[in-house]
């Protein structure tokens, strides 16, 4: 199996401890998706390579580090944003024990993100202090 790592945006190829998307090739790869051509289309290009919607690189030694989901990103106005590092932003606060985050559909900007934090044992934070935390303030 072939490995490569391409810019999302220009489908450059990257080289190593380059984050961008991981494309992979082989004789074990799906052909497709049956009895969808356009899904097949939009994951497999016309040379073969299966882009896995992960973001990833390489070091030197080929191995390699997946860091996210690309295909996840939060579409917000022209903004990609990357639910991992608002959790790992809330993961800061004294009063998260974990978090997920996710994109809502919003007919202004595309997406909205929304946190589902759970709260340490014994601590009580409102909805108000985390925007706060996470706007900077």
């Amino acid at each position: 199996m072939s490995k490569q790592v391409i810019d999302p945006k220009t489908n450059q190829i990257l080289g190593p401890n380059v984050e961008g998307e991981l494309c992979i090739r082989g004789p074990m790869i799906t052909k497709g998706y049956v009895g969808n051509e356009e899904a097949t289309r939009s994951t497999i290009d016309s040379d073969g390579w299966l882009h896995t919607g992960d973001a990833a690189y390489y070091d030197k030694d080929g191995f390699v580090f997946i860091t996210e989901r690309i295909k996840e990103l939060i579409k917000y106005k022209s903004y990609q944003v990357s639910p991992t590092e608002i959790e790992q932003l809330l993961l800061t606060h004294p009063a998260v024990l974990d978090v997920g985050v996710a994109g809502v559909p919003d007919e202004t900007v595309g997406e909205l993100s929304r946190a589902y934090v759970i709260r340490r044992p014994g601590v009580t934070v409102t909805e108000t202090e985390i925007e706060t935390f996470v706007a900077g303030e």
